[in-house]
């Protein structure tokens, strides 16, 4: 079931958020707020035209304390220009303080998307591995990208002219009452029914788009799964299958989206004709005041050109508490992201760890993904420091799960784990993956140099080190016969390279880490004898002096390991220096099918 927020909650953090920017946010304010009396300045032109250059009324008092005396004595002429200078004069300045406005809106809006997205991604990052299992990569990957850039919305798009709104109604709602307060007072009737049509609509509103949200993301993690795929499905000829698949996901999130829009218009339907009666009701008593002489014509269109503008606010305000729900549906999504708590925490007060002697003991382990389905029951062995272990077993017996426990990737539900006679709990989450160097069946390289890629564990190392460590794993004399050598590009995913040659980088990789302990996953399973040679000498090497976890199927690779872990079913049925027979009969039958 989603997490559910209220609009207050949600608001209450988006402005944590947005507090860094509280001078920035208070100076669009400010230049939004000046928008208030250039609105009140428009009708005023028209006014001095109508009833100081058609008719015979004298200037504004205002108008007059500022202008030259002689204004008003060289004839309407002179009042024409002051009328037309003035619309010049107002269109500029609004013009100015557009331009100001947006300036300031748009790098404030772009700099809190850009620390909200980067603490999301910094986060997900340090979320356990069970998440990412559960919900798969496009769904983080969507409310990082498309979730996040709901704080600037609510902030820029939805506070700003929600506030501003306030100030001009406030404002315009003391000029309109100045020429007729009953006038004012009939123009304001309308705003109650505005509020609660909005309060009907933002709740049908934000569920619609909470599912647009959720069905965008599916239709995403289609699209990624099959373009990550994309030689398995090239493979099976099944290109016009999963376009069917990713058209049929799509599909449904654009009905859905249609839906809320449709919601929407509704809702604009409803106001655009309760202003009309509003509007119509103005008109209608201040034609009878005219007649009456409470009010001159020219007063009168100042009065409907006030209201005009008067109904802007009234209508951006209904209007933002239905527009900002898509944003809050977003932000609902990306604070749900931030509250998720890791299953695999680091502890309060750690213990000290700067290298480990590799020593390590199972006591009664148990792990299950799912409460039902029990992956390791009851697993119990030491290991001495420097001690190279291959663990054998039938595919998914809980071997890759057996060594992902070593690095904290998941934490035992039942039973615990020591490392130099501690707890792996006890320390610091950091300190314990410090500790191991990782080569696993399919290597993951990133998409950028040789060199960036070897020295992945250790950033700061010298062009010297990386250089050792390719020697060591066999990789130096192929990297150097590449046009770019160490600063080739490797393709996403190392996808240029072969792979024997990205397990080989993988491997100096971890002679650069230069870590105390090793886990080695079917490191020589996907490759060539000629590579497995290569990759076999250097794995020689990398395992001398460390604690060593090495997983594999071929029996040929496990011979020179110091003692051997037999895991079937989940449990270490066999523990000692020679694999029993029926389990070399169960690997090699495994092997051959």
């Amino acid at each position: 079931m989603a997490r559910r927020y209220s609009d207050l909650s949600l608001y209450r953090r988006i402005a944590d958020e947005a507090r860094p920017y509280w001078l920035h946010l208070t100076a669009i304010c400010l230049f939004s707020l000046l928008s208030a009396p250039l609105a009140l300045l428009g009708p005023l032109p028209l006014k001095i035209a109508v009833d100081s250059v058609l008719g015979d009324s004298p200037l504004p008092q205002l108008l007059q304390m500022v202008l030259p005396t002689t204004t008003a004595e060289n004839g309407k002429t002179a009042v024409l220009i002051v009328a037309i200078s003035l619309v010049v004069g107002i269109i500029l300045l609004q013009q100015v303080q557009g331009f100001a406005s947006w300036l300031l809106q748009l790098y404030v809006g772009e700099k809190l998307v850009l620390g909200f997205r980067s603490r999301l991604f910094g986060y997900v990052q340090r979320l356990s591995l069970s998440y990412h299992d559960a919900k798969g990569t496009a769904d983080s990957l969507y409310r990082i990208q498309y979730d996040a850039p709901s704080v600037q919305y609510v902030t820029i798009q939805g506070f700003v002219p929600f506030v501003t709104a306030w100030v001009t109604l406030g404002a315009l709602v003391w000029a309109t009452a100045q020429f007729d307060v009953a006038l004012s007072m009939v123009a304001l009737a309308v705003s109650p029914v505005l509020f609660v049509l909005a309060e009907f609509y933002r709740r049908r509103i934000r569920g619609r788009w909470a599912a647009v949200k959720e069905l965008e993301s599916a239709t995403m993690s289609v699209a990624q799964e099959v373009l990550g795929s994309v030689r398995v499905v090239k493979a099976f000829g099944q290109e016009d299958r999963e376009q069917e698949r990713f058209l049929e996901q799509a599909t449904r999130s654009m009905f859905e989206q249609i839906g809320a829009v449709f919601a929407e218009m509704r809702f604009g339907l409803f106001m655009a004709l309760t202003i009309a009666v509003g509007t119509a009701a103005v008109l209608y008593i201040g034609v009878r005041h005219v007649q009456a002489g409470l009010l001159s014509l020219g007063e009168l269109l100042m009065v409907m050109a006030y209201l005009t503008q008067l109904y802007k606010p009234l209508e951006t305000i209904s209007k933002k508490v239905t527009e900002v729900q898509a944003a809050l549906a977003s932000a609902e999504r990306a604070f749900a992201l931030l509250d998720e708590l890791p299953e695999v925490a680091t502890c309060a007060t750690p213990l000290p760890l700067v290298r480990a002697r590799g020593a390590v003991a199972f006591e009664h382990v148990g792990f299950s993904y799912e409460s039902d389905r029990c992956i390791l029951q009851d697993v119990s062995f030491q290991i001495e420091p420097g001690t190279c272990v291959g663990i054998s077993g039938p595919s998914g017996a809980g071997k890759t799960t057996l060594v992902s426990l070593l690095t904290r990737f998941y934490d035992p539900t039942a039973g615990r784990i020591l490392l130099d006679g501690a707890d792996l709990r006890k320390y610091d989450l950091a300190d314990v993956r410090n500790q191991f160097a990782i080569v696993l069946q399919e290597p993951v390289l990133f998409s950028t140099t040789l060199a960036e890629n070897i020295a992945y564990g250790r950033p700061s190392a010298g062009e010297a080190a990386v250089i050792a460590a390719a020697r060591a794993a066999n990789i130096h004399d192929f990297i150097m016969s590449l046009p770019d050598g160490y600063h080739t590009q490797v393709g996403e995913r190392g996808m240029r390279l072969s792979g024997g040659e990205r397990q080989r980088i993988s491997l100096a990789r971890a002679f650069l880490k230069d870590a105390p302990m090793l886990i080695l996953d079917e490191p020589t399973s996907s490759v060539d004898i000629h590579s497995e040679a290569a990759i076999t000498d250097a794995m020689a090497r990398l395992i001398r002096g460390r604690t060593t976890f090495m997983i594999a199927h071929r029996l040929t690779t496990l011979e020179k390991c110091d003692l051997r872990l037999h895991v079937q079913e989940g449990r270490v049925v066999a523990l000692g220096r020679e694999i029993p027979m029926a389990a070399q009969s169960e690997l090699t039958l495994e092997k051959c099918s």
